[in-house]
């Protein structure tokens, strides 16, 4: 049976802390438009800069598909291959909406290991494809764009705050329907599919739940607010955690959709060690996070 009171209370939810997130997060953004961040990160050298680039994904409440046009902006304006690979991993995966909505799904010691983790990724696979030399596996074009020569005008307080509200109501359209889909399938396992198969498939007695998991997730396209819902459903069917946070990591960073973006921008060797840098950090993450979901939850 469908879970209508877990459907209507999780979309209520959700979409108030979407709200409130994306607003805040974007009045924070609109103080790093692209150029700015550019700057910012090209004040750092080595993993440093991968470091800041890592960062400042967390701050810039992109999807991974809307994340590839800064990574063109980033790679035209002279920033290293590896640095602008660690904000394009940070971006979608670990960003400030993540982390308050984690808080208020599994608690704060979670929600910290998660950023945490995420943001060891971005810097480990930025700075594996830039010591692997992938600079050179970058299409040609992304080089020859011209960066934009300054941030325009400061804006205004009223700026900012039309700015946060415009992107709040523009995510809200663009999120909605993953919203719904991704509670509704919550709702539907909640109430639905016995917790004994959950156990048995993504429960501490199959020592390959977290590779499927992640495997699973990575063709699906969905916002961090539509894949907290399944994994908060999965969760409480017996699946473990480090189950259900790799396949919210391969959700939201490696979707079908922005590898098939990605596949205009650079060649497929790039796109292949990119894949798999993600697919085995986030895969050993959730490991992890099973041996010590007893430790933080």
């Amino acid at each position: 049976m469908f879970d209508l009171r877990f459907f209507v209370y999780d979309v209520a939810k959700i979409v108030l802390l979407l709200c409130v997130l994306v607003f805040s997060v974007s009045y924070i953004q609109s103080f790093f438009p692209p150029e700015r961040s550019r700057r910012i990160i090209g004040g750092f050298k080595g993993i440093g800069a991968n470091i800041a680039a890592a960062l400042l994904g967390t701050v810039t409440p992109f999807c991974s598909c809307s994340s590839i046009p800064l990574f063109i902006g980033f790679t035209s304006a002279g920033l290293p291959v590896g640095v602008t690979f660690s904000f394009l991993i940070s971006s979608p995966m670990v960003d400030l909406g993540s982390f308050v909505l984690l808080i208020s799904i599994f608690g704060i010691k979670t929600a910290f290991f998660y950023v945490l983790f995420g943001l060891i990724i971005a810097v480990a696979g930025g700075t594996a494809i830039e010591k692997l030399g992938m600079e050179k596996y970058v299409e040609s074009f992304v080089k020859s764009v011209k960066p934009a020569a300054c941030d325009g005008p400061e804006l205004s307080l009223r700026d900012r705050l039309d700015f946060a509200f415009n992107q709040t109501r523009d995510t809200l359209k663009k999120v909605f329907i993953y919203i719904l889909v991704g509670v509704g399938i919550g709702a539907f396992i909640h109430n639905s599919i016995p917790r004994e198969l959950v156990e048995k498939v993504l429960g501490s007695g199959n020592p390959f739940g977290v590779v499927a998991a992640t495997l699973v997730g990575v063709p699906m396209y969905a916002d961090i607010f539509g894949t907290v819902p399944i994994a908060e459903a999965l969760l409480y069917k017996g699946a473990k955690l480090g189950t259900v946070l790799s396949f919210m990591m391969a959700v939201t960073t490696l979707s079908l959709p922005s590898l098939i973006m990605l596949k205009k921008v650079v060649k497929n060797r790039l796109l292949f060690t990119f894949v798999l840098i993600c697919t085995a950090g986030i895969i050993a993450v959730g490991y992890v996070f099973n041996i010590i979901q007893d430790f933080i939850m």
